[in-house]
């Protein structure tokens, strides 16, 4: 009887954990959608191209942005504060990283200006990071009502679960960001080396095409001086 009692004890610890998880990882997820937005775009020639990003009052944005591909791979960066003002100013650069610490509260400005080159469009790749939007990771709104059961919960506290929880959650967005950030580093590798081969490939039949020129020409210039129209009298 004590061993029954003792596995339904064990099951129901096992089912409280199972749904304390769960509700962790919904929650992050569910967070991570309004703290993390990643987008690709091609800004045209000679045009400008703006978007909008809401932050909280002595919170940090980040903002990471690449020039995938396009002649030159560089554009204008700029930054407009929620009152107006330029805080980030970039010249023609093909990549950068800048941290806004701490944010006013009010809608960011992010701009990308094209307007230098009248002829060639650019692809840009932009990941925007905000943190300090409705507190920690899962928020203590989600924990409200959820009680530590009774006795061992195998070894675990609650707190400790919820710290557990963070941690994992933290690293596998960091993980996350960094593999976005290499495959638009893959991305940029894979246009220039294919605008390099188009090059390659284009200056070399060029090339071949003007060497069968020359050796044409040659051999009617030869031709040429030995051929003589001229009769002879014997």
């Amino acid at each position: 009887m004590d061993a029954l009692r003792g596995a339904g004890a064990s099951r129901g610890r096992l089912f409280a954990l199972t749904v304390v998880l769960g509700w962790c990882l919904a929650s992050a997820s569910a967070l991570t959608q309004t703290k993390d937005i990643e987008f690709t775009f091609l800004l045209a020639a000679g045009r400008t191209e703006c978007f909008f990003q809401s932050a909280l009052k002595n919170g940090t944005m980040e903002v990471e942005y690449q020039v995938i591909a396009g002649a030159g791979m560089d554009v204008d960066f700029i930054v407009y504060s929620p009152e107006g003002y330029q805080i980030i100013f970039e010249s023609r650069r093909s990549d950068g990283v800048h941290v806004v610490e701490p944010t006013d509260e009010g809608d960011y400005q992010i701009c990308f200006d094209n307007g230098f080159s009248r002829f060639s469009e650019k692809m840009v790749f932009f990941e925007i990071i905000v943190e300090g939007q409705g507190g920690d990771v899962g928020g203590d709104e989600e924990w409200a009502g959820l009680e530590e059961p009774a006795g061992s919960m195998l070894e675990y506290k609650l707190e400790d679960i919820r710290e557990s929880m963070e941690s994992l959650h933290r690293r596998l967005e960091r993980s996350r960001q960094m593999q976005t950030v290499l495959r638009t580093f893959e991305a940029r590798d894979r246009n220039l080396l294919e605008n390099n081969l188009w090059r390659v490939s284009f200056w070399s039949c060029a090339s071949v095409l003007v060497m069968l020129c020359v050796a044409l020409t040659q051999i009617y210039t030869v031709r040429k001086l030995f051929d003589d129209n001229r009769r002879v009298c014997t």
